[in-house]
């Protein structure tokens, strides 16, 4: 992605330096790992993470990988319904990681909570605006 796909993106189209990766479930830890390889690249978006697949290892894992605050934006979210129910704790201990790091909520991390929310592709369409507002400010 880094060393083909970015390159001929950026030759080819009018791009502006915002680079960011968005997944959701499982393309969230990628999103996130993404970010955490190539921080000088990329700002991270990241719904309805499957914290459970990485269990409390990988999530101290990742929290060893996200750079400093400072230069990033990088955004979490979850439901209260389907899998989403058992992501609180974990996005929880991850939001005290990325305040000990030095992350600004609303500044430059947004964690947020939707109650309601399921974990599919109608749930997180209706999260899109706000997620790349986010993402998308200066």
């Amino acid at each position: 992605m880094v060393l083909e796909l970015k390159p001929f993106i950026d030759g080819h189209y009018s791009t502006d330096g915002k680079d960011f990766v968005m997944g959701s479930s499982m393309g969230a830890l990628i999103s996130l790992y993404a970010l955490s390889e190539y921080p000088h690249i990329f700002k991270a978006a990241c719904l309805s993470t499957h914290w459970p697949a990485c269990q409390e290892k990988g999530l101290d894992y990742f929290a060893t990988l996200v750079p400093q605050a400072g230069k990033h934006r990088l955004y979490f979210d979850y439901g209260t319904l389907g899998l989403d129910a058992d992501y609180e704790p974990y996005q929880q201990k991850m939001d005290g990681h990325l305040r000990l790091k030095g992350y600004q909520l609303g500044k430059d991390w947004q964690s947020l909570k939707f109650v309601g929310a399921d974990h599919n592709e109608i749930s997180w369409r209706e999260r899109l605006g706000g997620v790349l507002g986010f993402l998308i400010e200066p």
